[in-house]
C-alpha cells in the first residue's frame, strides 16, 4: 500500500535541504577532527620523505617512501649509524632542500678519512670504524680530518663514491636535523623498520 506524502512541496524541499545540511555538517566536523589529530602528528612527530638520488644506495633507493621520526631526538641524542634527514640550507646552493645521510662522527670526536677507511678518535684513543651497513669491500674515498665540536655531526652517504656529504661541505649542525628514518613504507616488497647501527 502506498503512503501518501501529505507535506506541501515547500515543506518537502525544506526537509531535503535539511538532510543535506546535516550530511555536510557531519562531513565538515569529521574533517576538522581528522585535522586536529593528523596535523600535530604530521608536523611535530612524523613526516614523510621520498628518497631521490643514489647517495644512499644500496640501502635506500630513489622512490623509497620513508616515515621520519621527529620526536626521538627531543628525548635522546643522535647515534652513530642513524640514517637522518636534515635541512641542507646551510650548504651553498641547496637552500630549501633536504638531504638523507648516515651519522658517522659524533660531537667531540675527530673523524679522519684516509686510504679508503674511516677512523674515529676521542681523548687520545682511536679506532677504524667498522661499517656493517656498507657493501663488502666498499671503500670511502677522500682525504679529510675534522674535529667536531658540541652539537656537530659528520655524515656520509652509504654510496661513498657518489655522495655529496661532510667530506665536501663539512660539519652538520644538530639544529638542521629533522629526524631519523623510522619506517620504509614503499616499495611494498621492501617495507622496513630501522634501528640505529651502533659501532
Amino acid at each position: 500500500m502506498d503512503i501518501e506524502n501529505n507535506q506541501p512541496p515547500e515543506e518537502q524541499n525544506k526537509s531535503g535541504v535539511k538532510k543535506y545540511a546535516i550530511i555536510i555538517f557531519d562531513f565538515v566536523k569529521l574533517a576538522i577532527i581528522a585535522l586536529i589529530i593528523v596535523m600535530p602528528i604530521r608536523y611535530f612527530l612524523f613526516q614523510p620523505f621520498i628518497v631521490s638520488g643514489a647517495s644512499m644506495a644500496p640501502n635506500f633507493s630513489t622512490g623509497d617512501y620513508l616515515i621520519i621520526d621527529e620526536i626521538s631526538y627531543r628525548l635522546s641524542q643522535p647515534q652513530r649509524g642513524d640514517v637522518i634527514v636534515f635541512n641542507a640550507g646551510f650548504v651553498p646552493g641547496y637552500s630549501g632542500q633536504k638531504f638523507i645521510k648516515r651519522i658517522v662522527g659524533l660531537p667531540g670526536e675527530t673523524v679522519e678519512v684516509n686510504n679508503g677507511k674511516v677512523s674515529i678518535s676521542k681523548d687520545e684513543t682511536g679506532y677504524v670504524l667498522e661499517e656493517k651497513y656498507l657493501p663488502e669491500n666498499r671503500k670511502t674515498v677522500g682525504d679529510i680530518k675534522i674535529t667536531l665540536q658540541g652539537n656537530q655531526y659528520f655524515v656520509m652517504g652509504d654510496n661513498r663514491d657518489f655522495s655529496f656529504d661532510s667530506r665536501a661541505w663539512g660539519i652538520l649542525p644538530k639544529t638542521n636535523i629533522i629526524g631519523k628514518a623510522a619506517i620504509r613504507l614503499f616499495p611494498f616488497n621492501n617495507i622496513s623498520v630501522f634501528f640505529a647501527n651502533k659501532n
